[in-house]
This record gives C-alpha cells, sequence and structure tokens, in this order.
C-alpha cells in the first residue's frame, strides 16, 4: 500500500483538501456569497427602476391627460372666439354697408338738390332773358312806359332792400 502510486495520490488529494479545504472553502464561498449579494443588488436595482419607470409612466399619464384637457379646452375656447370674431366681422360689414348706403343716399340727395338749383338758375336766367326781351320790346315802343317802370323801380327799391337783409 505505500508502494502504491494511487495511495500516494489519494492521501495527498486528502491531505490538500485538509490543509488548504478550508482556506479554498472560504474563497469559493465568498466568491458565491459576492455573486449572490451582486445579483441581489441588480434585482434590487430592477425593482427601483420598475418602480420609476411605474411612476414616470402615471406621471406621464396624468400630464397627458392634463395637456389633452388643456387643448380640449383652447380648441373650445378658439372656436368660441372665431366665432365672436366672426360676428363682430359680420356686424362690422353691416355697419359698413350701411355708411356706404348712407353716405351714397346724402351724394344722390346732393345731386338731386345741385340739379335743382341748376334748373332754377337756368329757368331764372330763361325768365330774365324773356323778361328783358319783353321789356326791351315795350320800353322801345313806348317811351312813358319806361319812365313809369324806371319810377316804380326806384319806389320799390327801399321794400326790396329791406326785404333782402330780413
Amino acid at each position: 500500500m505505500f508502494h502504491d502510486p494511487r495511495f500516494w495520490t489519494a492521501l495527498a488529494f486528502v491531505l490538500f483538501f485538509v490543509i488548504f479545504g478550508h482556506k479554498l472553502w472560504v474563497a469559493i464561498t465568498g466568491h458565491l456569497d459576492a455573486r449572490a449579494d451582486s445579483v441581489r443588488h441588480d434585482l434590487d436595482e430592477a425593482a427601483r427602476l420598475r418602480r420609476e419607470a411605474e411612476q414616470m409612466l402615471e406621471d406621464a399619464t396624468r400630464e397627458r391627460e392634463k395637456t389633452l384637457a388643456e387643448t380640449q379646452a383652447m380648441l373650445a375656447r378658439s372656436e368660441a372666439e372665431a366665432a365672436g370674431l366672426a360676428e363682430r366681422a359680420r356686424q362690422d360689414a353691416e355697419a359698413a354697408a350701411a355708411r356706404y348706403e348712407k353716405m351714397a343716399q346724402d351724394r344722390i340727395h346732393a345731386a338731386e338738390r345741385s340739379a335743382i338749383r341748376e334748373i332754377q338758375d337756368r329757368a331764372a336766367q330763361i325768365a330774365v332773358a324773356a323778361a328783358r326781351d319783353v321789356v326791351s320790346t315795350r320800353l322801345t315802343e313806348s317811351p312813358d312806359i319806361a319812365a313809369t317802370l324806371i319810377d316804380k323801380g326806384i319806389d320799390s327799391l327801399p321794400e326790396a332792400l329791406r326785404r333782402s337783409a330780413a
């Protein structure tokens, strides 16, 4: 048995593990414990990250709903404002049309008055010319009538001047 190499190999194997087994066991378990701690730490970090992601998802969902509500409110305000602007534009257009109509009527009335004045002036000119013709014809035919007309004109001059002053 002492001459058998298998005995010595087995004895060396057993002594190696008796002498160095504890150190190997401590190193192996330390490495395994460190690995377990690392895995535990990674799992805790993953759980924490998951909670943060869930919280961020909830926050994003709330923010999206808030933004959606604000957007709908803005749309409603914009529609109301657009309707108000359209109503004001319609009223302004109606007012402008009424002003233009009034201005056109004023121009028409002014043109009518101007035309009436022109007709009256022309009629007065024609009447004066006709009267001049009649008077000149009468005055040339009879000098007594001319003197009488001149006397009546001079006598009625103060009355005519009073009427024109009033």
